[in-house]
């Protein structure tokens, strides 16, 4: 007796070129039989014929550490397939914490008050997301964010080689507590403090585990080299699989960026480094506005930032800076910067930082100082986005067979506790823009081999066995859609917009969404302790 078949399905399985059609018989949470069961019992037989059938997308790189814990039905998520999630990336964990307030300041999306805090060390967080009711299976990487600023707080230095050992021994202990991967994000504090000697020991905790690492490289643009080649340096010199986060450049690298990045990847592997990556499916690049900020700024935490960008002299210091993180700041593009998400100024939300400054009479750079003294008592909230990825960037990326494709947001729902929240731009519709728009439009990939770089890709190359492939013993993770109606509405004056095209998600045998409706059942759990290795 079958618990659900589903009748007729057009099956892509992960691994085929082409879909093949059959019937698909489901036991509890397993993929029991693949066959005709025209004369099988059930306890439900949903037709799915004019259907594509695959494996439940597996999102392998998000920010929904918190959210999560606050809302654990990732609505936005599920909505468009996804049935998988993996947290803790670009550096950023919930855990380990060494008080209330560092989680505070790692957690993207907090939302005060929704949810006890109080976790110190990755299990303890992993014990407390597994107390709720998830809409999407996690698994979840330890930040070296978190690990710096558990031993050093808000320090404006890089650890001595005591710390280092001590960093060092908080990965070991976070890997063998459950967590699946290691990050880093170079580009933000307290990661851009660290250089390769301080980065090479943490990664070899995770080599030694069969852990992957990923990371945030410390640059995309004018110096995109640099920041690709130590990727690469410390993935050699420790033995950890790499993968680099969301690899296109962005505004300010030269022309032939992305074609040379993947020929230094390719020397790599010639060279025995295991390397592979991911792209975001969209031309929006989004962090957080204090991400701006040169590194002295950013010293002593929200109160600190508060009092230097008050005071006009640090005001001058900071828009000095020759480097920041967006390179669309030094030049002026104002017009090209969007403010994504903030807490008190929800009415500025959409508007170009060209607009905010002429609707206050100010210098757009005195906006962005401005928004942040406005938003401190939750300045990791504030986000902004801009246009800075090429088109041609993200195609060439998605010919590698080794590409991943990306949210690089958090699980959100338009109601409850984070219905104000946003995610990315793309967060209630990235997965369905990605075949939308590379498939269906500019037809840059099949059907077959797209729903591989969201399936059996990071499914493999998290090393996760049981998931990621239509096959029988597998894990029921299962999604179900229609390819002439899978639609991103996200946009910048309505990002909540959920994604059209998907009828049924099955995660862990258990429907999700029936009939394109979101069902009251929240089947998914914590992957603990997923390892790479071969």
């Amino acid at each position: 007796m079958f618990d659900v078949v589903l009748k007729k399905a057009t099956i892509y399985d992960g691994q085929s070129d082409a879909p093949y059609e059959s019937d698909i018989g489901i036991v509890g949470d397993t993929i029991h039989t693949i066959a005709n069961l025209d004369a099988a019992e059930a306890r439900e037989v949903l037709p799915v014929d004019g259907l594509a059938v695959s494996p439940g997308f597996i999102d392998l790189h998000t920010h929904s550490d918190f959210t999560l814990i606050a809302d654990g039905r990732a609505e936005s998520q599920v909505h468009q397939g996804v049935t998988t999630e993996v947290v803790g990336q670009c550096g950023v964990s919930c855990a380990p914490a060494c008080d209330n307030a560092a989680i505070q300041n790692m957690a993207f999306g907090f939302a005060e008050g929704c949810h006890p805090l109080g976790w110190r060390s990755f299990g303890d967080y992993l014990d407390t997301l597994e107390e709720i009711d998830l809409g999407v299976n996690v698994i979840a990487f330890v930040g070296h964010g978190a690990v710096h600023q558990a031993v050093l707080g808000d320090a404006l230095r890089a650890a001595n080689d005591a710390e280092v050992d001590v960093m060092t021994r908080l990965v070991e202990e976070s890997l063998d507590e459950g967590a699946s991967g290691f990050s880093t994000g170079l580009e933000y504090w307290p990661g851009s403090l660290a250089a390769l000697e301080h980065l090479v020991p943490l990664c070899s905790a995770a080599a030694e585990r069969g852990k992957l690492y990923a990371t945030h490289v410390r640059n995309r643009d004018s110096h995109y080299d640099l920041g690709f080649t130590e990727a690469l340096a410390t993935a050699r010199l420790s033995g950890a699989r790499l993968q680099i986060s969301h690899i296109q450049p962005k505004y300010g690298a030269p022309a032939h960026a992305m074609e040379h990045t993947l020929e230094l990847i390719d020397m790599a592997k010639r060279q025995g480094v295991d390397v592979a990556f991911d792209v975001i499916p969209h031309n929006w690049n989004h962090t957080r506005v204090r991400a701006i900020l040169p590194k002295w700024a950013l010293e002593g935490g929200p109160e600190a930032i508060v009092k230097r960008l008050r005071d006009p002299k640090m005001r001058s210091l900071i828009r000095k800076n020759r480097q920041p993180m967006w390179l669309l700041v030094r030049d002026a593009k104002w017009s090209e910067i969007v403010l994504l998400d903030a807490d008190v100024n929800k009415d500025l939300i959409g508007a170009s930082f060209e607009e905010i400054g002429r609707i206050r009479g100010v210098d757009p750079y005195d906006a962005v100082f401005d928004l942040l003294i406005e938003e401190a008592h939750n300045m990791s909230r504030l986000l902004w986005t801009s246009s800075a990825f090429k088109e041609s960037d993200i195609e060439l990326a998605l010919s590698q067979p080794e590409c991943a494709v990306i949210s690089d947001t958090a699980a959100l729902a338009p109601n409850g506790v984070l219905k104000d929240h946003i995610g990315s731009l793309s967060g209630y519709g990235w997965a369905a823009q990605f075949l939308q728009r590379y498939v269906s439009e500019r037809k840059v990939l099949g059907l077959a081999n797209a729903l591989q770089r969201i399936t059996s890709v990071p499914a493999d190359r998290l090393g996760l066995k049981d998931r990621g492939r239509l096959m029988e013993g597998k894990k029921a993770d299962i999604c179900v859609f229609d390819p002439t109606t899978m639609m991103s509405h996200c946009t910048v004056q309505n990002p909540r917009a959920f994604a059209t095209g998907i009828e049924h998600v099955l995660v862990n045998g258990q429907f999700a969404m029936k009939n394109g409706a979101r069902q009251n059942s929240n089947a998914g759990c914590v992957l603990r302790e997923v390892r790479c290795d071969h």
